[in-house]
């Protein structure tokens, strides 16, 4: 059974992940209520030993591990994007050539 540390870690990974991809204050946010409420409904307690809790912290973790790894792509693809085709004169000066009509 998971530890109540990993699961509440989980769930502030969420979180933090949700406020960063919306504009919307979290408090107002579906997803997150969404998520909140499937938390409290599936909260059990030391005693009890339910498949499916460990099976909702299983997608939850998932889920964390699918935003996180989403929002690292999106910041990769924005850094080192093409910015179209360049012109002649972009490319030689790239490469430190100089076209046969331009002054020396």
């Amino acid at each position: 059974m998971a530890s109540t540390a990993s699961k509440i870690g989980v769930l502030r990974g969420i979180a933090s992940e949700l406020k960063r991809n919306s504009s919307v204050p979290l408090k107002d946010n579906l997803m997150y209520n969404y998520i909140m409420q499937q938390y409290r409904r599936n909260a059990t307690t030391e005693k009890q030993i339910c498949k499916a809790h460990e099976e909702l912290n299983f997608m939850a973790s998932t889920y964390l591990c699918y935003m996180k790894s989403a929002r690292i792509q999106n910041e990769i693809n924005q850094e080192y994007s093409g910015k179209g085709e360049r012109s002649i004169q972009e490319t030689a000066n790239l490469v430190g050539f100089k076209l046969p009509h331009d002054p020396k």
